[in-house]
């Protein structure tokens, strides 16, 4: 399989490429998107995420309680979701808002897949 240059995506797809890196939820996206996409509703942007998905890039979960080695309580990635799943979760504008209450467990998450982590930055 060939990877991409860098350069060979665009600058949408760098931006969902870097929020997946950073393990981070769906609307931290947003801060490496430029307009229009800032301000796109859900069907934008899964328009440009979706395609990475199906690619083997990227793949969607949910952050899930994780206790660190010293003992600290955080997050990680939990189970990918099924891709029949995604339509309907990317559909909701919900999902690209940060959560009023601050919680991030159970929140969506972008993750870089094997085949993701190959693709130079």
């Amino acid at each position: 399989m060939r990877y991409p240059d860098t350069d060979e995506l665009s600058s949408a797809e760098r931006a969902f490429m870097i929020n997946a890196t950073e393990i981070d939820i769906p609307p931290g996206v947003r801060g490496d998107l430029d307009e229009p996409l800032v301000s796109a509703g859900p069907t934008e942007l899964a328009a440009v995420l979706v395609p990475l998905i199906d690619r083997g890039w990227i793949e969607v979960s949910r952050l899930v309680p994780w206790t660190a080695p010293d003992g600290n309580p955080g997050l990680q990635p939990g189970p990918s979701i099924p891709r029949r799943e995604l339509p309907a979760l990317l559909a909701d504008a919900d999902n690209w808002k940060y959560p009023d209450d601050g919680e991030w467990l159970g929140r969506l998450t972008l993750v870089l897949t094997e085949a993701g982590q190959k693709i130079p930055r």
